[in-house]
């Protein structure tokens, strides 16, 4: 079957910055809804689509085409009373890039530096302002689901969507995507 709108494509991947180094390899497939879902970049799809299983092919992201430039405006430094105990650099904070502007989307906050009264947020992704490569690999595609189509995500490899106990309608892929 080739890779077309509303196929899911389980593609395994390694993920390297222009230079060659390795930031990541899938240990399990990344498993997404074809045709423009935002299950994995544009540029991914647009390399995949008219595929089938066995294509392999690599792909090298621009900023603008992965996530995004580096923003110097998303680090902020603010008072250490401000956070819990204890605190160390890598942990992560929600909120918004401006306090009390309720409009904007709250991002994730990385803590980078942990000074004696400062501590360094960065709302960046971690990845923003680096050129990408993909080393991609198709195992599978398949028909998606009516289900799939109408949550507009894959559920899995296999179609069938793993729902948490506490939740009845869990819309999360259960596996890795690429955005």
């Amino acid at each position: 079957m080739k890779i077309a709108k509303n196929t899911v494509v389980s593609v395994a991947y390694k993920l390297s910055d222009a230079q060659g180094n390795l930031i990541e390899e899938s240990d399990e497939p990344m498993v997404y809804l074809h045709g423009g879902y935002d299950g994995t970049f544009p540029k991914i799809e647009e390399e995949l689509d008219g595929h089938e299983a066995g294509f392999e092919t690599a792909v090298q992201l621009e900023p603008q085409d992965a996530f995004g430039e580096y923003d110097p405006e998303l680090v902020k430094i603010e008072p250490r009373d401000r956070f819990p105990e204890p605190l160390e650099v890598g942990m992560q904070f929600e909120g918004t890039p401006e306090e009390g502007d309720e409009d904007l989307d709250s991002l994730v906050y990385i803590v980078t530096d942990v000074a004696e009264d400062k501590v360094v947020l960065d709302g960046n992704h971690p990845l923003a302002g680096m050129a990408l490569r993909f080393d991609l690999s198709v195992k599978e595609v398949r028909p998606a689901t009516e289900d799939e189509i109408q949550h507009e995500h894959a559920h899995g490899a296999d179609g069938l969507e793993v729902l948490d106990e506490d939740d009845d309608e869990d819309d999360t892929p259960s596996a890795p995507t690429l955005h």
